[in-house]
């Protein structure tokens, strides 16, 4: 269903393109990050993949989104299409992210695709951002907790809700999930869709113990 040859991501390659756009040696860009020079080396060289959480601490001494290092130097259309094969492809802990155009596009709207191993998740976080998120489960099973509701969404199941209540994801079930979200009506200076590998720490706030998802929620509201 899904093609295994899609379009990876040159990681390394945009971060030594925006470390020298902001005229940074690799150990200023060191000092400012907290990553080791010889890491930062290795990223760029592609000897090493980083982690999501190397990716937002560089994200953060830059000054960018997360999504700067995936979003490939083409400039933002009106109309986009994608080939399955052109997908991008981010891949995080326990799961990959693919965009679906919507890195691309002019307009307020992001659809991706998440396929996540068992066990996957948004983080201990839940996050908060403008706008609306739909997700539509695949495959597998997505448990998804929107403030003190919980939902389980099996192949099939969908959700929606305004993207400011507090929430987050994992997948609960034992089999690969693969899920389609779509972010819409954000504000203009927010990056939802990076909000989904790694909470953003300035809408981030963590969840009450009791507020944890149930290990097996028959789904709707609690």
């Amino acid at each position: 269903m899904f093609d295994k040859d899609a379009i990876s991501v040159d990681v390394g390659g945009r971060l030594r393109a925006l470390r020298q756009e902001r005229s940074l040696s690799m150990r200023a860009l060191a000092n400012m990050s907290g990553i080791s020079a010889n890491a930062l080396s290795m990223i760029e060289r592609g000897r090493t993949s980083p982690s999501v959480s190397t990716l937002y601490k560089l994200a953060n001494a830059l000054g960018v989104p997360i999504t700067a290092f995936f979003e490939g130097v083409l400039e933002k259309q009106d109309v986009v299409f994608r080939k399955a094969t052109e997908r991008t492809r981010v891949p995080f802990l326990r799961g990959l992210w693919e965009g679906l155009g919507g890195e691309l596009f002019t307009g307020r709207v992001e659809p991706f695709m998440l396929t996540l191993e068992s066990g996957a998740s948004s983080g201990p976080f839940a996050m908060s951002h403008s706008g609306h998120e739909f997700v539509l489960c695949l495959r597998g099973q997505l448990e998804y907790l929107v403030e003190n509701q919980h939902f389980l969404l099996e192949a099939g199941d969908s959700l929606i809700f305004a993207a400011q209540l507090q929430h987050r994801w994992r997948n609960p079930g034992s089999m690969v999930t693969n899920a389609v979200f779509v972010l819409s009506d954000f504000q203009e200076n927010e990056d939802p869709a990076a909000m989904h590998l790694h909470g953003s720490r300035r809408t981030l706030e963590p969840v009450e113990k009791g507020d944890e998802p149930p290990e097996n929620p028959a789904g709707g509201e609690a």
